[in-house]
C-alpha cells in the first residue's frame, strides 16, 4: 500500500426484505380449513361416542328384553286299560302339560291352543286345549286334558297293534301341541305367531307314563 492511500471501507450490503411465499389470504384460508377439520373431527367423534353408547345400551336392552320360546313339557300321560284285549270300546287318553313362560319381562297371549295326540303317523285324538288365555312372565300354566269317546279315532285293529307294542314293553305316541301366540312388551303386542311343538311319549303295558318320559321337554318352533 502507498504511504497516504487510503483503504476503502467496505460498507455491510443492506439485509434484503424477506419475501412472503404466501399471500395472507392463504394462510387465513388455510387456518379456515384448519379449524374447520378440528371441528368435523369432534363432532364425529361425539357422534361415534353417541352411536357407541346407543349400541351398547340397545344390546343390553335386547339381552333383557329378547323374548324367549314357551318351555313344554310333558308331566303325565296315559291309556287306563290298555292291558285290556279289547278295551278300545271305552278308551281314553288322559294327559298332563305345563307350558312355562320364562322370560322376565314379556308376556304371552295364547290363542286357539289344540292337542292331536299321534300312534304311527296317525292321528288317533284330537282336541282344543283352551280358546285363549294370557300368560304373565314367570308363569306356568297346566294343560290338562282327557280325549275319550268322539275326540278319539280309536278301532279294534288300533287297538290290537297297541297290544303288539305292549308285548315287546313300550307302546310310543306322539304328542302335538299348536297355537297362535303373541308377544306382549309393555303396551306393545306383536304380530301373531303359529306355534308348533311335539313330543313323543311312551307308556309301559298298563298304559301309564314310563319314567323316561316324564317330564320330558318338547322342542317348540314358530311358523
Amino acid at each position: 500500500m502507498r504511504p497516504g492511500q487510503q483503504i476503502p471501507i467496505q460498507h455491510e450490503q443492506e439485509a434484503r426484505p424477506l419475501k412472503r411465499r404466501h399471500s395472507a389470504s392463504y394462510y387465513v384460508h388455510r387456518a379456515r380449513d384448519s379449524l374447520t377439520t378440528r371441528v368435523s373431527k369432534i363432532i364425529c367423534g361425539i357422534f361415534l361416542t353417541l352411536l357407541f353408547i346407543g349400541g351398547v345400551a340397545a344390546f343390553i336392552a335386547w339381552l333383557s328384553l329378547r323374548p324367549h320360546r314357551p318351555r313344554i313339557h310333558i308331566r303325565d300321560f296315559s291309556i287306563p286299560g290298555l292291558d285290556q284285549p279289547t278295551g278300545f270300546d271305552n278308551a281314553e287318553i288322559i294327559f298332563n302339560i305345563t307350558a312355562r313362560n320364562s322370560n322376565q319381562a314379556i308376556g304371552y297371549y295364547y290363542d286357539s291352543v289344540e292337542a292331536l295326540v299321534y300312534y304311527r303317523s296317525q292321528v288317533i285324538g284330537s282336541a282344543p286345549l283352551v280358546d285363549s288365555f294370557y300368560q304373565e312372565p314367570k308363569n306356568t300354566t297346566i294343560l290338562y286334558k282327557v280325549l275319550s269317546g268322539a275326540t278319539l279315532n280309536m278301532t279294534s285293529d288300533l287297538w290290537t297293534e297297541f297290544t303288539k307294542d305292549r308285548a315287546v314293553g313300550t307302546v310310543v305316541f306322539r304328542v302335538d301341541i299348536t297355537g297362535l301366540v303373541r308377544f306382549k312388551v309393555s303396551t306393545w303386542d306383536s304380530k301373531r305367531h303359529r306355534m308348533h311343538t311335539n313330543c313323543d311319549v311312551g307308556v309301559s303295558p298298563d298304559g301309564s307314563i314310563l319314567a323316561s318320559y316324564k317330564n320330558k321337554r318338547c322342542p317348540v318352533y314358530f311358523t
